[in-house]
């Protein structure tokens, strides 16, 4: 049940739901493999801590998903919440053009979210992200369960692609 009197607990999905190291070589060659990379997400495997604070939140939340992924992958994503086991909840994306930071374009969608709707919780593995959404004034929970990929982190700052 959706309406703007459920809060929304909001989930980035690399690293936080999806296990992303099977595909880090794809960003960590030169030039960078961007199709490969976002081909290989479909078999990502579910992050357990970020799957099970989900389905916790779900209980008093709407669970929308906020990923860098961009537009074109939504088909392949959205099946790969469903086949988690994941709760349902809208998908908000990249646009296939859109090469700002990762904190910029998250934060941006967060504050349009915040002006209708209770925001419970951002979480999310990018440490600038959570950075930002803090000092925006928005309650994060870091996900610190993944392995840090310096390439996912100098791609989401610099080249604004996840």
């Amino acid at each position: 049940m959706t309406n703007n009197s459920t809060p929304l607990a909001v989930f980035d999905l690399d690293g936080t739901l999806a296990d992303t190291a099977h595909r880090q070589r794809f960003l960590e060659q030169k030039p960078r493999n961007w199709d490969a990379f976002f081909a290989a997400a479909p078999h990502d495997p579910p992050l357990a801590e970020g799957v099970a604070l989900a389905l916790a939140h779900a209980e008093e939340c709407e669970v929308l998903y906020l990923t860098g992924r961009p537009e074109r992958c939504r088909k392949e994503t959205v099946a790969w919440i469903a086949a988690q086991g994941l709760p349902e909840g809208r998908v908000r994306m990249r646009r296939d053009d859109d090469r700002r930071p990762a904190r910029r374009t998250k934060l941006q969608i967060l504050r349009e979210l915040a002006r209708n709707r209770e925001i419970r919780v951002l979480v999310d593995d990018d440490e600038l992200v959570c950075a930002d959404a803090e000092r925006a004034g928005f309650t994060v929970v870091r996900a610190r369960w993944a392995a840090a990929s310096a390439a996912l982190k100098e791609a989401q700052e610099r080249e604004g692609r996840t």
